[in-house]
């Protein structure tokens, strides 16, 4: 399948999101100039060639009235001040139905404006926590200025061009250190980057003190990313590297890497979280079980333990996504006596999944396939297939050959 591979080993933003994504196409001129064709007010597009520690790639700047709004996004989203003066110099649009106004005419299809909608909507809910204000008073300095809009609109309009099956990101590096606003000092990351980064793979950086993501990177990645992961094994076609203005001693770039994907496998990352049980009855374990494939667990099983004391007791195992990982935790504490959790993180392959329905003489039955690693495999739904048998009188074991035969 189609894959699009997104590395934020030095962060991410929206220009640099950009950058890296119109540098995947053979007519990069010609992007550039559809994303000038875009209708966002008073705004304009220039690519520019830029060299990161040898590396040569593009950056992404963008003019208001011919004039960059910021040195950097950095700056974008925590310079209050400055943002309040770009109001009073004639921004006149500083509401969030303003912006809605602007997508509404931007000169794209109703599926890129619903993308931009909703990407902006991850960071005015994040930045309405944070300012503790409601989501319609947010402010264009608090979710961006016209640059921010651009950006978002841009990789919105580039990501549907590229079409690709799957989009995964790396882990995000998020830098370290501080970030001065007009409020004072924040920690790396910024409060609002922090709370759209809930859920998403994210680590600080041990060298560079220094924000590398910015709340527009965190929303673009959070809205448009299947899985969070290394690279998967695919056949690359095209790279591209999309640069920042700052300069490190790692290459400040976000890399794009576009190409085939084998869908005949799959692997992904699970968290394992386990606890010994001694003083539960069986019915409250199995209530406990319940409720935590309710909260999205992947797998719940129990094994035989002896506890201390002699006690006979149970290893209570749940699997689950790492995005599920805090309500899982709840409905653990909360549906057993256990005071501690494990916690281990694993690689998981898996076989890649599919359910197709056919026709039988009871109705339809569903059957699930499953392939990779050169197995292939075939089994009915098991639910089915029992109403069948509550219906018939007859056995599963006979409902199965039976129709075995049709799949």
């Amino acid at each position: 399948m189609n894959t699009l591979y997104i590395e934020c080993k030095m962060g991410i933003a929206g220009d640099m999101l950009t950058a890296a994504l119109i540098s995947l196409f053979e007519e990069v001129k010609e992007k550039e100039k559809e994303l000038n064709s875009l209708g966002i007010p008073n705004v304009k597009f220039v690519l520019e060639d830029s060299t990161k520690c040898g590396v040569v790639g593009k950056h992404m700047k963008v003019l208001v009235k011919g004039q960059e709004e910021h040195d950097s996004e950095e700056e974008q989203h925590h310079d209050h001040k400055n943002a309040h003066s770009h109001e009073h110099k004639g921004h006149h649009h500083n509401k969030l139905y303003d912006i809605e106004d602007i997508i509404e005419n931007l000169n794209v299809s109703k599926e890129v404006k619903s993308d931009v909608r909703e990407v902006f909507e991850l960071l005015a809910e994040a930045e309405s926590k944070v300012h503790g204000v409601p989501v319609s008073e947010i402010h264009f300095h608090e979710v961006g200025n016209f640059d921010a809009i651009a950006d978002i609109a841009a990789v919105c309009y580039l990501m549907h061009e590229l079409d690709a099956d799957k989009i995964i990101f790396s882990p995000i590096n998020v830098g370290g250190g501080t970030v001065k606003c007009a409020h004072g000092i924040l920690p790396v990351p910024a409060p609002a980057t922090a709370l759209l980064l809930e859920g998403i793979p994210s680590y600080e950086s041990d060298t560079i003190k220094s924000e590398l993501c910015t709340p527009t990177g965190a929303a673009l990645a959070k809205y448009f990313a299947f899985d969070f992961c290394s690279q998967p094994t695919m056949t690359v076609k095209r790279i591209g590297y999309g640069m920042g203005k700052k300069d490190f001693s790692q290459g400040n770039f976000v890399r794009a890497i576009y190409g085939e994907s084998s869908d005949e496998f799959e692997n992904d990352i699970i968290v394992e979280l386990s606890c010994n049980i001694d003083d539960m009855t069986p019915e409250e374990i199995g209530f406990a079980t319940d409720r935590l494939f309710e909260a999205g667990a992947v797998e719940v099983y129990t094994i035989s333990a002896d506890m201390k004391k002699n006690r006979p007791g149970v290893l209570l195992t749940c699997m689950c996504r790492q995005d599920d990982r805090e309500d899982i935790l709840k409905e653990l504490f909360k549906n057993t006596t256990t005071i501690g959790v494990r916690e281990s993180i694993c690689s998981r392959y898996i076989l890649s999944r599919k359910i197709k329905t056919i026709e039988t003489p009871y109705g339809n039955v569903r059957v699930k396939e499953a392939e990779g690693y050169d197995v292939k495999r075939k089994k009915l739904e098991y639910d089915d297939i029992a109403g069948i048998a509550r219906r018939t009188g007859k056995s599963i074991i006979e409902i199965r050959k039976e129709l075995e035969v049709s799949i």
